[in-house]
């Protein structure tokens, strides 16, 4: 069973930027889609962004389009969310999550078709 931790969560101000780290126990890590998703206060926990095992293809929520960018190193068996321009509303907990099964245009953000969870970082952006 991959176990995923997380880190790079942080307090920010508005305009910054974070990097969050993904890493995952499995050397099978290269065989996972991953994604990011995030949960903020009194919200239902929510899409971010998603890659394929490769790499070549990526899903963003329409919220971070041309903010954020998903990338994974496969050798370092880690997966990365590159946050720019924070907004306020950016502030969540922030969790990356695995699975085995390819990833599609209609189920990509769906977080019950994810087969394993980090425990989550926080990230708070103020304004």
């Amino acid at each position: 069973q991959a176990q995923l931790v997380e880190s790079g969560g942080g307090l920010v101000q508005a305009g910054g930027s974070l990097r969050l780290s993904c890493a995952a126990s499995e050397r099978t890590f290269r065989s996972y889609r991953m994604a990011w998703f995030r949960q903020g206060p009194g919200k239902e926990r929510e899409f971010v962004a998603a890659i394929t095992a490769t790499g070549l293809t990526k899903y963003y929520a329409d919220s971070v389009k041309g903010r954020f960018t998903i990338s994974r190193d496969n050798a370092e068996n880690t997966a990365y969310l590159q946050m720019n321009s924070l907004k306020p509303e950016d502030t969540a907990v922030y969790y990356c999550a695995a699975r085995f099964k390819s990833l599609t245009a209609s189920d990509h953000d769906d977080p019950d078709k994810y087969d394993y969870w980090g425990q989550g970082t926080q990230v708070t952006v103020s304004s």
